[in-house]
């Protein structure tokens, strides 16, 4: 398809409930110039019927099936894989999306050339659709310095709803993308945080649907969780604090700020590793885990 600047993700298994509902929201964009890509990850419902049905009405859509379930980090990393556009977001198969949606954060990048990642306020809503309220994600990180990013980064709440903002790909490119472990969402949003600026929209376009029908609960184990990011891996004996702590070092030296900003980006992952660990922000990593996971996050 001609003249795609934006390319949306949306992997999906057993999506059936809310999946024609968010493809409505996508493909009611005032801003056109996109491409849809599903990545079906072995669903048993009526997903398949329900994405070919709408691929074969709108060839903005590019629907493809998994043979085997593939966990759910693969999945989401499949969508951006096959993906052509300049720009790049990933959707939940449960998620709203304002009309405008597009159309503002395109401009924004359109117009800020410093700025690899736009998101709009978020309203939580639940499997009716109904207000709930609104949440404020603190991503906004308009600072010039990686070190100034990565350190405020450490304080976005806890549902980590920009990682379903607007990306510029090529930067995305550089980053190890959503990793086979529970909570790595928030592991690339502290990567792309040392590579760019990040704006946050006030309004609010994106709509977060909290529902009961994930069994995953406060009980689940970690194993658990993993397996649900992806079978085949396993958390070699770590807490999701302690993979944390370790990946983000990595991220540092996979980012490379450059001389003095690496030595403070260091600085404040052990400073925020040391005064957390006090606290108990680590400590809620793994419940977020959960949380996000029994709201249909990364299915």
């Amino acid at each position: 398809m001609d003249n795609v600047r934006v390319s949306i993700g949306l992997p999906v298994f057993n999506g059936e409930v809310y999946l024609e509902e968010t493809m409505d929201a996508i493909l009611s964009q005032t801003y056109k110039q996109f491409e849809l890509i599903i990545c079906d990850n072995a669903s048993t419902d009526a997903t398949q019927e329900i994405c070919e049905r709408y691929a074969s009405q709108d060839p903005r859509i590019k629907y493809f099936r998994n043979a085997t379930n593939l966990g759910a980090a693969a999945n989401y990393n499949r969508t951006f894989e096959l993906s052509t556009g300049q720009y790049f977001r990933w959707s939940a198969h449960d998620d709203l999306i304002a009309p405008t949606y597009l159309e503002l954060c395109v401009g924004v990048l359109d117009n800020n050339p410093d700025v690899i990642l736009c998101y709009p306020g978020t309203v939580v809503i639940d499997a009716c659709g109904n207000y709930l309220r609104d949440y404020r994600d603190g991503y906004h990180l308009p600072f010039s310095a990686p070190h100034a990013r990565f350190r405020e980064f450490f304080d976005i709440g806890d549902l980590c709803h920009p990682v379903f903002g607007l990306i510029r790909s090529n930067i995305l490119r550089q980053t190890i993308l959503i990793s086979n472990f529970p909570s790595s969402d928030r592991l690339l949003l502290g990567e792309l945080a040392m590579l760019g600026k990040s704006v946050e929209i006030p309004d609010r376009l994106a709509y977060r649907r909290v529902h009961p029908n994930n069994s995953i609960g406060p009980e689940t184990t970690v194993e658990e969780l993993q397996n649900w990011f992806d079978p085949r891996a396993s958390m070699r004996g770590l807490s999701i604090r302690q993979r944390l702590f370790f990946e983000y070092l990595r991220a540092i030296r996979r980012v490379k700020p450059g001389g003095m900003e690496t030595l403070l980006c260091y600085y404040e992952l052990f400073k925020f590793y040391i005064l957390s660990s006090r606290n108990g922000k680590w400590s809620g990593y793994e419940n977020e885990a959960r949380a996000r996971k029994r709201q249909g996050w990364f299915d």
